[in-house]
C-alpha cells in the first residue's frame, strides 16, 4: 500500500499539540496538574476546552489506523510482538528514569518530601507505597503520569490482533462491511450517539483515572476510537467520503462547540432567576453533553477529511520529525515540569516564565533527540525507535 503521509503527519501535529496543551496545564485556573504556577488564567479554560474534547480521541485513532495499515503487511502475532517491544519497554524504562522527576517535583511542590533528587529516586525504584502521600501515584510507589497512553494503547492493541487472528482476513471483510457499507449518516450519528450515551451514563459513575484497571468511562471512549481506526484503515469507502464531507463536519463541529461552550458561559454567569421559567425545566446538561458528544465526532471526522486533502503528500520534514515523535513524547511532561518548577520561583512574569518553559520544552526535546538518542543504539529502543539505520555507502 503507498504510505499514508496524512496519518504520519496527523501524528506529528497531535502529538504537537499535546505538548503545547501540557504546558498550558501549568497555568490554567482550576484545573490540577503535577504543579502549578503562581500565574493561572481561567479564560485559558475556553481553548483549552476547545483542543481537550478531541486530542486523546484523535491519538487513539490514530494509532488504531497505524496497527490496521501494518497487519497489511505483518500478520498478527508477529505484530503483536512488535508492538509489545515498541510500546512495553519505553513504558518500563519512562516509569523508572524519565517520570520520577514529575513526582519529585510533585512532592516538593506540596511539602512530602525534602530536597534531594538523589534520595527521592532511590526510594522511588523500590516500587513501594509512600504513606505520606505528596505525588499522583504514591499509594503505588510508582507512577506512568502522561505514559499512560502507551499502556492503553498496548492493551487495544493486544484485543485488536487477537480478533483479527480469530477473524482472519474474511471475517474482517465481513466486519468492515457490515459496519461501514452504509450512507454516511451513519458514521456520523451512531459514534457521535455512543459518545453521548458514554458522557451520560458511564463518565457519572466512572471519571477518568488513567489507571487502567476500573477506568471504565476511558476505555470505552479511546478503545472505541482505537476500534474505529483499525477497522476504516484500509477501507476506501471511508476514507473518500470523510474527504468529501470535511466542509460540513467542521462547520457541524464548530455549531456543536459553540452550543457547550454557550451553555458553560451561561451556567457560569446567568442566574436561576435571570432565566425565564421554560429555561428552569429544560435538562442544559443533557443538551450540553449531546454538544460535546457531536463535537467531539464531527470534528474528528473534519480532521482527518482536511489531512486527507492537505497532508498526504511526502513533505521533506516528515520522515525526521515521524520518527522524532515518540521520544519527545515520552520526554516532554518531564522537561515542563522540572522548568515550570524551577522558574516558578523567579517571578518572571505570566508572559516570559511559560514562554521560557515552552522554549525549554522544545529545546530540551530537540537536543536530546538529536544529539543523545537517536545516536546511541542502546537508547533507541527505550524511547522506542528501531534499529539505526546504516549509513549510505
Amino acid at each position: 500500500m503507498p504510505r499514508r503521509h496524512d496519518i504520519d503527519a496527523l501524528r506529528v501535529i497531535a502529538f504537537g499539540l499535546l505538548i503545547l496543551y501540557h504546558v498550558g496545564m501549568v497555568y490554567v485556573g482550576e484545573w490540577d496538574y503535577h504543579v502549578k504556577s503562581s500565574y493561572q488564567s481561567e479564560p485559558l479554560q475556553w481553548p483549552m476546552i476547545f483542543f481537550n474534547r478531541w486530542r486523546m480521541p484523535l491519538l487513539f485513532m490514530i494509532s488504531g489506523v497505524a496497527v490496521g495499515l501494518a497487519m497489511h503487511s505483518r500478520g498478527p502475532f508477529q505484530l503483536a510482538s512488535s508492538r509489545s517491544w515498541r510500546l512495553l519497554l519505553p513504558l518500563v524504562f519512562g516509569m523508572l528514569a524519565i517520570v520520577p522527576v514529575q513526582a519529585y517535583c510533585e512532592a516538593l511542590a506540596s511539602g512530602a518530601v525534602e530536597p534531594g533528587y538523589g534520595a527521592f529516586l532511590w526510594r522511588y525504584v523500590h516500587l513501594q507505597p509512600w504513606p505520606e502521600g505528596g505525588w499522583s501515584g504514591a499509594e503505588y510507589g510508582v507512577t506512568w503520569n502522561h505514559l499512560w497512553y502507551l499502556a492503553y494503547v498496548w492493551v487495544y492493541s493486544m484485543v485488536a490482533l487477537a480478533l483479527a487472528a480469530a477473524l482472519g482476513e474474511g471475517g474482517q471483510r465481513w466486519l468492515r462491511d457490515t459496519l461501514l457499507n452504509r450512507h454516511p449518516a451513519w458514521w456520523v450519528v451512531l459514534p457521535a450517539a455512543y459518545m453521548f450515551a458514554g458522557l451520560w451514563w458511564l463518565h457519572p459513575r466512572f471519571p477518568e483515572t488513567h489507571a487502567l484497571v476500573g477506568d471504565w468511562y476511558a476505555h470505552a471512549k479511546y478503545g472505541a476510537c482505537f476500534a474505529a481506526g483499525w477497522l476504516v484503515a484500509r477501507d476506501t469507502r471511508f476514507w473518500t467520503n470523510v474527504q468529501a464531507m470535511r466542509g460540513r463536519m467542521l462547520a457541524l463541529a464548530l455549531l456543536a462547540i459553540t452550543v457547550e461552550l454557550g451553555l458553560r458561559a451561561a451556567g457560569r454567569t446567568l442566574e436561576p432567576g435571570e432565566l425565564p421559567i421554560w429555561a428552569l425545566h429544560v435538562d442544559w446538561g443533557l443538551i450540553k453533553r449531546a454538544a460535546r458528544a457531536v463535537y467531539t465526532w464531527t470534528a474528528l471526522l473534519a480532521i482527518f477529511g482536511w489531512a486527507r486533502t492537505l497532508l498526504d503528500r511526502p513533505f521533506r520534514w516528515l520522515p525526521y520529525a515521524s520518527e522524532a515523535v515518540y521520544p519527545w513524547y515520552i520526554l516532554h511532561q518531564s522537561l515542563i515540569v522540572l522548568l515550570a518548577f524551577a522558574l516558578s520561583s523567579l517571578k518572571l512574569g505570566p508572559w516570559l516564565e511559560p514562554l521560557l518553559v515552552l522554549c525549554g520544552t522544545v529545546a530540551g526535546c530537540l537536543l536530546l533527540h538529536e544529539y543523545v538518542i537517536r545516536r546511541t543504539a542502546l537508547l533507541r529502543p527505550l524511547f522506542g525507535l528501531g534499529p539505526q539505520p546504516a549509513p549510505p555507502a
